[in-house]
């Protein structure tokens, strides 16, 4: 297929689509400081389709020479309620002094099929937030940009078709520091007007080089009924970054590079007499940890978790997947940060009820 030829009218309308999808789900919530920011991307698998590897077309042609798959996805935070460990700060609330953290996530993803298992992978988010900042610097802050880029490979460990109805993937990809680490919004601090630093949940990217190892695996069992998984995890090697937080305890003057979870899993099943249409429940766990797997992890952080239960449904309509899950938060926590622990004190964030997550995909 001529490269060219892909960046046309085509792609346009379906971007345009895609956005205008993602739009309709502006209201929704999300786990707000501590949430991941990782692409969720779309198994085909679980609506009847199998990979794009797996298939001919009509002329017996294999499907993967078409090649590109583009993924657009939408969540949106809108983080409110203050943990403490697990335990709820509703006094915050109720005294309206919590801060409430907005945010709109959009994630392209693209898939280059090379073969039938491989296939290069990139990953372009953009993030548009805007946070009440409660403490010094008092202000309302809105950041966006684009977040950090990844590019990566992707294969599939057996061959599509595979005779048991499942197979696995594992992926490895680059993080580029494209995104800006330092924005600032007019403040009020020390009784004057200043430019300060937009907190660290509304930086679109942390300015150091990192690395994601990620993996996907659907598997036939008993009355069709599929079950899925995907994993992702982002090492950030990196300490600190040095980018002020107006942060006044010990060992939280600066912003902590953090790595960053995402973990889901669960069973599909075709929804009776409506074709390529899937209903499917699963598990959510999404988060940052205490320490990094490598160096570190000295800084200001929020690290925790949040467990979701995950119901969504899938379409797949021509060469377009519908892809739509709610997560609802059943476990938040705000877990000890190294400053934390070395201060004796515990920090909280804001976490939100659920997220509506929306994905897009088209295969040219």
């Amino acid at each position: 297929m001529n490269l060219p030829r892909l960046v046309s009218a085509r792609f346009v309308w379906f971007l345009l689509a895609a956005m205008l999808i993602s739009g309709a789900f502006h209201k929704a919530n999300a786990q707000g400081c501590i949430a991941a920011r990782s692409n969720q991307g779309i198994l085909d698998e679980l609506c009847g389709q199998g990979t794009l590897a797996a298939h001919d077309d009509k002329d017996h042609n294999p499907l993967w020479l078409r090649r590109l798959t583009v993924d657009v996805g939408f969540r949106e935070f809108n983080s409110f309620r203050h943990f403490v460990g697990t335990v709820e700060q509703t006094q915050r609330e109720l005294l309206h002094n919590q801060v409430v953290n907005h945010q709109l996530l959009f994630d392209i993803g693209l898939n280059y099929q090379l073969s039938r298992r491989w296939s290069v992978i990139a990953d372009v988010p953009v993030l548009q937030g805007s946070r009440n900042q409660i403490y010094p610097p008092v202000g309302v802050f809105r950041v966006g940009g684009i977040g950090d880029m990844q590019v990566g490979v992707q294969s599939w460990i057996f061959k599509p078709p595979t005779e048991s109805n499942g197979n696995i993937a594992l992926a490895a990809s680059l993080k580029i520091p494209t995104g800006i680490c330092d924005a600032t919004g007019t403040a009020l601090y020390k009784g004057q007007l200043v430019k300060a630093v937009a907190d660290q949940s509304l930086q679109p990217g942390d300015c150091r080089w990192g690395f994601t190892l990620s993996s996907q695996a659907y598997r036939q069992i008993w009355f069709h009924t599929m079950l899925y998984f995907q994993g992702s995890w982002l090492f950030n090697p990196a300490d600190t970054n040095g980018v002020p937080t107006f942060r006044s305890k010990p060992g939280e003057t600066v912003m902590s590079v953090t790595d960053q979870y995402l973990f889901r899993g669960g069973f599909s099943h075709n929804v009776p007499k409506i074709k390529h249409l899937s209903a499917s429940l699963g598990g959510r766990i999404e988060g940052i940890p205490v320490r990094d797997a490598f160096g570190s992890s000295n800084g200001f952080r929020r690290p925790g978790y949040i467990i979701s239960i995950d119901p969504g449904v899938m379409y797949s309509f021509r060469h377009e997947t519908l892809s739509v899950n709610g997560p609802w938060a059943l476990e938040r926590n705000r877990r000890r940060s190294v400053p934390d622990i070395a201060n004796g004190t515990h920090g909280d964030a804001a976490f939100a009820d659920y997220t509506l997550i929306a994905v897009l995909s088209h295969r040219f």
